[in-house]
């Protein structure tokens, strides 16, 4: 059981501060990944941006995620999931256009605050409070992987034990403090699990944004 967001990242980052990173980048998922996200920069000396991806919900549970939309538009699709929840081709592509709406309104959000930052050739530490499905995080390491890193790592600090072996199938590092067999929601692993918002994703995003060298004429 993790105290809060903060606390789980703390823990986290004393695995990843054995490791050598090259430029490190910690590429967290909106919006309580931000939060993870910041903890881990901050103990890493790392640089803190996003990378967006949405869960695509069934149509009679939207706490379901059937698959995932990534910021570059790319769908995965659990098929399991999908099946189970009886979801059409017209309901796909409406869900599939409701979360590309999303990602296009907080994008232009937070790079109000923040540029994108580099990913090719750098250590990439990709991270979120935890994993369910595994949707948002399949998505996003599809968005990561199309711009070169030098390696990908995706932290978490709870994830259930069935999807530990595809997401290590998927990145060059996966590290996870807790992996429990009996699993229902991220929140249950947290005593407290608080909404975060906009705001705050935004605020974080310009407290660990590096600061450019001035240059002169």
């Amino acid at each position: 059981m993790f105290r809060d967001r903060e606390d789980a990242a703390r823990q986290l980052a004393k695995q990843l501060q054995k490791l050598e990173l090259h430029q490190p980048l910690v590429l967290a998922i909106p919006r309580g990944g931000v939060a993870t996200g910041a903890e881990l920069a901050n103990a890493l000396h790392a640089e803190l941006d996003v990378v967006l991806a949405r869960k695509l919900r069934s149509p009679s549970n939207s706490e379901l995620a059937f698959g995932a939309i990534g910021e570059n538009g790319e769908v995965y699709l659990d098929p399991v999931i999908e099946r189970i929840a009886e979801v059409t081709d017209e309901y796909l592509e409406q869900e599939r256009q409701r979360q590309i709406y999303e990602i296009e309104h907080r994008k232009k959000l937070y790079r109000k605050a923040k540029a994108a930052a580099e990913i090719a050739g750098r250590s990439i530490i990709l991270t979120d409070d935890g994993i369910a499905t595994g949707s948002t995080m399949f998505a996003a390491i599809a968005v990561v992987r199309r711009q070169n890193p030098h390696e990908l790592i995706v932290a978490v600090p709870v994830a259930p034990a069935d999807r530990v072996e595809k997401m290590r199938q998927l990145c060059d590092r996966f590290v996870c403090l807790v992996a429990p067999s009996d699993f229902n929601a991220v929140g249950e692993f947290y005593e407290s699990f608080d909404q975060v918002e906009d705001d705050q994703v935004v605020q974080l995003l310009k407290k660990y944004t590096p600061i450019q060298p001035s240059t002169k004429n």
